[in-house]
């Protein structure tokens, strides 16, 4: 629970701190929505396991656990809501609308994702015979490490006496399994720990609280606004979110490669789940929360067999479920995320972001860690974008200009790490699949993910020269209405397109030819990776 919680309070505070997002429109518009897709989603699982345990004549089938998706709530707050704001205001909309309009633009988020997750749940076994493992988990690792673990480890090292205390205990407890007085968990143990310091030293003014907002919790009791999202008027902004599928896809994506490694994990100690079933609930969970005006998508959990070694069975998920739910509805959120500190809860997901990165190696074969590290590459960019974008607006609200507008090679080397952050995680997926199908000696699958990378940079998918990435035809093809003209790459930024487009082709090629070379000289087998499985 107390995950799903520092999730919601993640989101929130990125998108107030870093956008200026107001805290009321958040909590009586975006949380009970989110909220109750948990609640759906954990419900559903609640019933699957009771319905295994009948069919199997087992009683101690474990419900597989479902929450709010981490990386998910790293990429629409900073990504996809917070961004779509920014450009409401630009557009001249009041604070209230711009607000308005990216929670629309994030439920059709939602709605695209739970479509798309629909369709994997058909075809499951097809993704993962087509893209390899480094490839789906690479990208997952990358969002983990850099994005999860890093964003929360500021927060909580700005009070180090505190944060250090309680990401020990976490780590202590979780990754060494070390067992706290009580059999207290280690997440409730670090919890009662650092938030009693924080208190305490918040009382003696050994440290400052933290500033207040002016936000009153009692403004997200009973919330009602979320109820606008049932009249389905979000549908008009489908077309605006055709802008943001470069983040929403991938995002949707993985939270379907963990259904698939969730569903594995709980088939290993005895539990036989469906893959298509848990990623088809899933799937149902996402898209009725978009109707209740969600913003951040459910997932499987990590974690299946830990939970049946700690005795949980189907009605474990049952009380997370009444718990969200609950409190997505009387509003009492806004209360959890005005009086607990960051600083106590954050330690989750730093546990969250480390233990999705150590997962995604060990499932992967050894040979292709390389293609892991590899994916992390551009999820790199994307942080070092993050911090200058927000130097730059900083730095432009005081009137002065960045240093590096006056430096070509430093503008340069901005310009090349903006356009490895666009599309940052189908980047991902494509790098890492390439070097994997290379490492295997399969070179013709290399150059197609090389391929299909150019075609993805070709519509501003990837590499995209225009701030927030949009979808744009690289050229004016002949015949096109005069209608779709906007929906051109400007002519002064396709030689940047083509570029890397160009880039991708070559390698491609390169590739290709390489592969017939290794046929006719008999070397096609993969050589000196037999001791890495």
């Amino acid at each position: 629970m107390l995950d799903n919680v520092a999730v919601l309070i993640l989101m929130v505070s990125l998108l107030h701190e870093t956008f200026g997002f107001p805290e009321r429109f958040a909590l009586r518009h975006m949380i009970t929505g989110t909220a109750l897709g948990v609640l759906i989603g954990d419900l559903l699982f609640f019933f699957l396991a009771l319905w295994l345990a009948k069919k199997t004549n087992n009683m101690q089938v474990t419900a597989m656990p479902l929450g709010l998706d981490t990386p998910s709530t790293f990429g629409m707050a900073l990504f996809v809501l917070g961004p779509a704001f920014v450009a409401g205001q630009q557009q001249g909309m009041t604070e209230d609308a711009a607000a308005h309009y990216a929670w629309e633009i994030g439920i059709c988020s939602m709605f695209i994702s739970g479509l798309f997750k629909l369709v994997c749940a058909l075809g499951s076994g097809w993704v993962r015979r087509v893209v390899p493992r480094a490839g789906l988990l690479g990208s997952l690792a990358a969002i983990a490490l850099v994005l999860i673990s890093f964003f929360p480890l500021l927060e909580i090292l700005h009070v180090p006496v505190v944060g250090l205390v309680s990401l020990a205990i976490i780590l202590t407890s979780l990754v060494g399994r070390v067992p706290l007085p009580f059999k207290i968990p280690g997440t409730v143990g670090a919890f009662i720990v650092a938030g009693s310091m924080y208190g305490l030293m918040v009382w003696t003014k050994s440290i400052p609280g933290a500033e207040s907002s002016g936000f009153d919790p009692s403004q997200g009791l009973l919330p009602t606004e979320w109820m606008e999202a049932l009249r389905c008027g979000w549908f008009s902004r489908m077309q605006d979110t055709l802008n943001y599928l470069p983040l929403v896809i991938p995002f949707a994506l993985a939270t379907v490669v963990g259904g698939i490694d969730c569903t594995e994990s709980a088939i290993a100690v005895g539990d036989q789940y469906d893959t298509r079933t848990v990623i088809g609930i899933e799937a149902v969970a996402t898209l009725a929360a978009s109707f209740c005006g969600a913003v951040i998508q459910t997932t499987p959990y990590i974690g299946h067999p830990a939970y049946k070694a700690m005795g949980g069975r189907a009605a474990y998920t049952l009380v997370t479920a009444i718990f969200m739910g609950l409190m997505g509805v009387t509003g009492l959120f806004g209360y959890f995320y005005q009086f607990i500190p960051a600083v106590a809860v954050f330690p989750i997901l730093v546990f969250v972001g480390v233990e999705i990165t150590a997962q995604s190696f060990l499932a992967t074969p050894r040979r292709h860690y390389t293609a892991v590290a590899i994916a992390c590459v551009p999820a790199l960019a994307a942080l070092a974008v993050n911090f200058m974008d927000q130097i730059w607006f900083s730095v432009l609200d005081q009137g002065k200009n960045p240093a590096f507008a006056a430096n070509h090679v430093l503008a340069d080397k901005v310009q090349t790490a903006t356009l490895l952050s666009h599309g940052f995680i189908l980047t991902s997926i494509f790098w890492a699949s390439a070097l994997a199908m290379a490492i295997d000696r399969k070179l013709v699958q290399s150059a197609m993910y090389y391929l299909a990378a150019a075609v993805c940079t070709l519509f501003g998918l990837m590499h995209s020269p225009l701030s927030n990435s949009p979808i744009r035809l690289p050229f004016a093809f002949p015949g096109l209405p005069e209608s779709m003209k906007e929906l051109v790459l400007p002519v002064e930024l396709q030689g940047q397109m083509f570029s890397w487009f160009g880039g991708y082709v070559i390698v491609a090629g390169l590739l290709l030819l390489w592969a017939y070379y290794l046929k006719v000289s008999g070397q096609t087998e993969p050589h000196g990776h037999a001791d890495l499985d």
